[in-house]
């Protein structure tokens, strides 16, 4: 009986001891020891665990603080490395002659293990993204400016409609439903009609679907089991732990038969013929191997596209149109540039002819700049060659981060940076200086994402013409709803709900 009570003893004090092993390891021995930081943050996770999901995403602020206090290097926890320079960005997400390595702590939190963000090894990576990239080059874009012009078109219906019925406009919501609508074309063959009724305006399934994943970001790196819970799950069970997933399980259920599909085509000797290639046609191909042309891999390529081709390009937009309708004299400066290629409000502007405007590019600009794209750390590490920062060698192995944010913020970049200037690139320009390569929201080097393209045209596009078309206003929006209060793998303002509300003042007749 005795020995029942004191074997969780021992138990306990040999858990202890292995805990207070690993301390002293982790702040005496480990190879990132002599690094400076808060000796918390060195010795367990939990301190960073304690802010990003105790307190909903506030280790970033966190982070700021122990870099005003220790300097530009800091470690942040027992085995990451944040550094707080913008010219050193381009060191860590260096291009595909110097090997990066995903973080597996980071790339398991999007739940898609087979997708390009789930991709861990350097080599591996560069394989899988060579089956899609030619997909998403500037001139395939190009391509699809027709189907852009069209969804443009319903997009100018449905304000109209909500002009004459003095309806509110959830801006973020519209975007969404056009970004979502020609991702899904272009890449599938199918749309899922977000526009088709102008007066279906007020929800966007699929940015719930988004913002759930998003919510969950952190707990899905502390507790990367959840992911294997959630894939497995019943399709029920997880409608009942988290509602806004039913669209996302819809669009993972229509991938999968779309996925099953290819894969029996490919396989039969009699193809079906298709009128337009598809993603899935891409990730086939004859130049990949067998091994990756599996259900589960297409499935998770696929869905990662949808939702990176749809959120943060639709923020983009909502952020500039926000500063936009909020100050005056801005909207006045673009509208006079927009006539000089829009005669008419009704005239078009193709791409490159809009890509001409210094205006409308600083208005882009301030756009991508101020809604950040992701801002989770995105870690990536060295697997063979040490890295050299200043006097610091960081041993080979050692995840490395910088958040966007921080370089986006940066004020010897960019000074007052959380004001929108689009004429800040104007004088850049002029003076010789290209804060282009400032822009990080795409991240750089041979993981850059693989939409940006796509996120220009549709973000040039949409604003010239919904600007040289309608007068808007804001409408129960201040700064505050579009601002980073939280970052949850994208930036959220404190009480998690991001939106711009609008209301047209009039329909422009010249």
């Amino acid at each position: 009986m005795e020995l029942i009570f004191i074997l969780p003893i021992l138990a306990a004090i040999l858990l202890f001891l292995l805990c207070v092993r690993i301390v002293i390891y982790r702040l005496y021995a480990h190879p990132l020891s002599g690094f400076p930081g808060p000796r918390l943050a060195a010795a367990t996770f939990f301190y960073e665990f304690y802010y990003d999901v105790i307190k909903k995403g506030m280790y970033i602020w966190e982070i700021e603080r122990m870099h005003e206090q220790y300097g530009p290097i800091v470690r942040i926890n027992p085995r990451e490395l944040h550094i707080k320079d913008p010219y050193y960005y381009d060191d860590i997400h260096a291009g595909s002659s110097r090997k990066r390595n995903r973080d597996p702590k980071y790339a398991v939190a999007f739940g898609a293990p087979y997708s390009l963000v789930g991709t861990i090894n350097h080599d591996h990576h560069r394989l899988r993204r060579s089956f899609i990239q030619n997909y998403f080059s500037k001139r395939s874009v190009t391509s699809l400016t027709p189907y852009i012009f069209e969804k443009i078109d319903q997009l100018l219906r449905r304000f109209e409609y909500a002009h004459e019925n003095s309806a509110v406009l959830h801006l973020q919501l519209d975007f969404a439903s056009l970004t979502a609508d020609v991702i899904t074309q272009y890449c599938y063959g199918w749309s899922y009609g977000y526009l088709d009724d102008p007066k279906n305006a007020t929800r966007n399934d699929l940015v719930d679907a988004v913002n759930g994943l998003m919510t969950g970001f952190h707990i899905n790196r502390f507790f990367p089991f959840l992911i294997t819970i959630f894939r497995t799950a019943p399709p029920g069970v997880v409608r009942f732990l988290q509602p806004h997933m039913g669209d996302l399980l819809d669009l993972m259920a229509r991938l999968r038969e779309q996925a099953k599909e290819t894969l029996a085509n490919m396989k039969s000797e009699e193809r079906t013929e298709k009128k337009e290639e598809t993603i899935f046609d891409a990730l086939v191909g004859p130049t990949v191997p067998a091994e990756e042309k599996t259900v589960d891999r297409l499935v998770d390529e696929s869905a990662l596209l949808i939702g990176a081709g749809t959120e943060t390009t639709a923020r983009s937009i909502a952020v500039s149109m926000f500063h936009v309708m909020n100050n005056k004299d801005i909207g006045r400066k673009l509208l006079a540039e927009l006539k000089t290629v829009l005669e008419k409000p009704t005239s078009k502007a193709n791409l490159t002819e809009l890509e001409q405007l210094p205006y409308l590019t600083g208005v882009v600009n301030e756009g991508l700049r101020l809604s950040y794209g992701m801002t989770a750390r995105l870690a990536r590490i060295s697997p063979i060659e040490p890295m050299f920062y200043k006097d610091w060698v960081i041993p080979a192995g050692t995840p490395i981060s910088q958040s966007v944010y921080f370089v986006h913020m940066d004020p010897t970049l960019f000074p007052e940076p959380k004001k929108f200037d689009p004429e800040r690139w104007i004088r850049a320009e002029e003076e010789g200086q290209h804060l282009t390569r400032f822009i990080v929201s795409f991240t750089k080097g041979s993981k850059q994402c693989l939409g940006m393209n796509l996120a220009y045209a549709e973000i040039y596009m949409t604003l010239a013409h919904v600007l040289r078309r309608f007068d808007f206003e804001p409408h129960e929006t201040t700064v505050e709803n579009i601002s980073v209060h939280r970052e949850m793998g994208v930036g959220y303002p404190k009480d998690m709900n991001f939106g711009v509300k609008a209301k047209v003042v009039s329909v422009l007749e010249e």
